[in-house]
C-alpha cells in the first residue's frame, strides 16, 4: 500500500484584496527524506573534539553520554555520578585528555548532587562566562573539555569556592601506596607574590594564601591581621608531590623570591604580618631548613627568617586567592633572584 499523500494549504493575500490560494503536495516519503537530510546536516555540524592545547596530547574516545557533557556542555542528573560519594585518595583527571585537575584533599561534600572541590591543581582549570549569561563555566585548561561550573560566596569551605563538576568529565588515579603528598607553609611579605611565583613550580598540586603564627583560636580577618595585634603572618600553604619536587627545592625557591634579610617587612609592606618565616611540619623539614640557613650565612647573608613549628593555618578571604592570576597583574615586591647552584 502506498503511503498517503499530505496536503499543505497556504493562503496568500495579494494586493487589492485578491486572494490567491496555493496548494502544495508533499508525500510522507519526501518529508521523511527531508528529515534524514536535515539530520545528516546536523551530524556533520555537531561539536567535535577540539585539538588539545598541549603538543603531543591524545584525546580519548568518548561515550555518547560523556560527549554530551564534555563536548555539548551538558549536565548529568544530580546524584547520578560515580564520584559524588567518592572519597578515595588520589588525583581526579580530565576524562578527555588525562590532565590532572583536582586533588582528593580539595574534595568536599556540598550535598549538591555533583562532585565538589574548593581548589584546583595549579592552572589546570579555566573559567569563562556561561552561555546563560549568569554562571561561570569551568573547562579543562588543556583540552577545553566542559567540566561544570564554579561558584564563589557560598561559605561552604574556608576557600569559599565550589568547583561543581560532572562525574562524566572525570577520571580518577588512585594514590599508590608508595606515593604521598606533603604540606609546606612559607611567609615572606605579601602572600599574593609568594603564591604567584611558587605555584608555577612543577609538583605543586595546590596553593592557598592565608594567616598563621598567631595565638588566637578563631579565624582572623584580613583587617584584623593588618592591625598587627593578632600575631599572624601572611603565608602560603602548599600541597606538593615529593616525587616530583622536593621540600628542599621549594624552600630554596622561597628564599630566592623574597628578601630574607629584612625584619618585619618586605619592600614597601611594613609590619610583623609581613615577616619572613617558615612553618615546618616535620623534623625532616626542620633539618632541611637549618641546612639552607647555614648555607645562606656562609654566603654572607644576614638571615632574619624565623623557623617555627607549624600551627593553625587559616585560609584568607576568597578575593586574596590566586590574586595575580585573576587580575593579570604582576608582583610588586617579589622577583626570582638565583642564589643556590
Amino acid at each position: 500500500m502506498k503511503k498517503p499523500t499530505q496536503y499543505k494549504l497556504m493562503i496568500l493575500l495579494g494586493i487589492g484584496g485578491l486572494t490567491w490560494t496555493v496548494v502544495s503536495l508533499t508525500s510522507v516519503g519526501q518529508s521523511t527524506q527531508t528529515e534524514k537530510d536535515f539530520n545528516v546536516h546536523k551530524a556533520k555540524n555537531a561539536p567535535q573534539q577540539k585539538s588539545p592545547r598541549k603538543a603531543n596530547m591524545e584525546l580519548k574516545e568518548l561515550t555518547k553520554k560523556e560527549a554530551n557533557v564534555i563536548l555539548h556542555r551538558g549536565t548529568e542528573p544530580a546524584f547520578s555520578g560515580k564520584f559524588v560519594k567518592h572519597d578515595e585518595e588520589g588525583i581526579y583527571t580530565c576524562r578527555q585528555c588525562g590532565e590532572e585537575l583536582f586533588h582528593s584533599s580539595s574534595k568536599f561534600d556540598s550535598r549538591s548532587g555533583w562532585p565538589s572541590f574548593d581548589d584546583q591543581i595549579t592552572d589546570s582549570v579555566s573559567s569563562k562566562r556561561d552561555a546563560d549569561g549568569r554562571r561561570a563555566e569551568i573547562v579543562c585548561a588543556a583540552c577545553d573539555g566542559h567540566l561544570g561550573h564554579v561558584f564563589i560566596g557560598e561559605l561552604m569551605t574556608d576557600k569559599d569556592t565550589r568547583y561543581c563538576v560532572n562525574s562524566l568529565s572525570l577520571d580518577f588515579a588512585p594514590q599508590a601506596d608508595t606515593e604521598t603528598t606533603e604540606t609546606a607553609v612559607f611567609a615572606g611579605g605579601c602572600f599574593w607574590g609568594i603564591e604567584h611565583l611558587m605555584k608555577q613550580e612543577p609538583g605543586v598540586l595546590s596553593t592557598s594564601v592565608g594567616y598563621t603564627g598567631g595565638p588566637g583560636k578563631s579565624k582572623p580577618t584580613y583587617e584584623q591581621v593588618c592591625t598587627k595585634k593578632t600575631g599572624h603572618a601572611e603565608a602560603i600553604e602548599i600541597l606538593f608531590d615529593p616525587n616530583v619536587v622536593s621540600y628542599e627545592k621549594l624552600a630554596k625557591l622561597f628564599f630566592e623570591i623574597h628578601d630574607f634579610t629584612q625584619l618585619n617587612r618586605q619592600g614597601p609592606d611594613i609590619g610583623s604580618q609581613y615577616r619572613s618565616a617558615v612553618f615546618y611540619h616535620s623534623e625532616a623539614q626542620h633539618q632541611t631548613l637549618n641546612t639552607i640557613l647555614e648555607t645562606l650565612k656562609q654566603k654572607g647573608y644576614d638571615v632574619k627568617t624565623e623557623l617555627v613549628p607549624a600551627s593553625q593555618y587559616w585560609a584568607a578571604e576568597v578575593y586574596h586567592q590566586d590574586y595575580y592570576t585573576k587580575t593579570g597583574k604582576a608582583p610588586y615586591c617579589h622577583v626570582h633572584k638565583k642564589i643556590f647552584d
